[in-house]
């Protein structure tokens, strides 16, 4: 664990006592460097505000779906943080219910729909080949949207 994680938590957790005292779940977004970079920042500066799992990759990694009040810290692909977030809501959906304002909210690309699309399908095909996994417009998405806590 980077020491900016533990660091960042102890700061929101200096502001905020209620929060939990465990540090929670840290991780980057995407799978290369460029784009999980790209995405701390747009999360920091609150452009980015919806990211979108699919369930088959959180059962590949032993995770779990995401749920709302929900605490995790953003870093880079370095590692360190960026960001503390807070899940605000979760919704399941196929592929194809995912829509033009969740495509806006991830705050990808040039926020359409078509662009999120063409990219999460890419994604998607990326991190689960190999998997018995079929990425098609029926596979689940843990559609999350959060909300920026503090920012580095």
């Amino acid at each position: 664990m980077h020491p900016s994680i533990l660091q960042i938590w102890n700061v929101y957790r200096a502001a905020n006592p209620a929060a939990p005292v465990d540090v929670p779940i840290s991780f980057h977004f995407c799978d290369n460097r460029s784009d999980a970079d790209l995405c701390a920042e747009l999360v920091a500066t609150e452009r980015k505000r919806a990211t979108a799992t699919s369930i088959a990759e959180l059962r590949l990694a032993g995770d779990p779906i995401p749920r709302p009040g929900d605490y995790a810290i953003v870093t880079n692909w370095a590692g360190e943080a960026k960001a503390v977030i807070r899940t605000a809501s979760v919704e399941i959906r196929r592929l194809c219910e995912v829509d033009a304002a969740f495509a806006r909210d991830e705050g990808e690309g040039d926020l359409t729909l078509e662009w999120w699309r063409t990219a999460h399908e890419a994604y998607y095909r990326r991190v689960l080949a190999g998997s018995s996994y079929i990425v098609n417009d029926d596979l689940e998405i843990a559609c999350e949207r959060f909300e920026l806590v503090m920012a580095v």
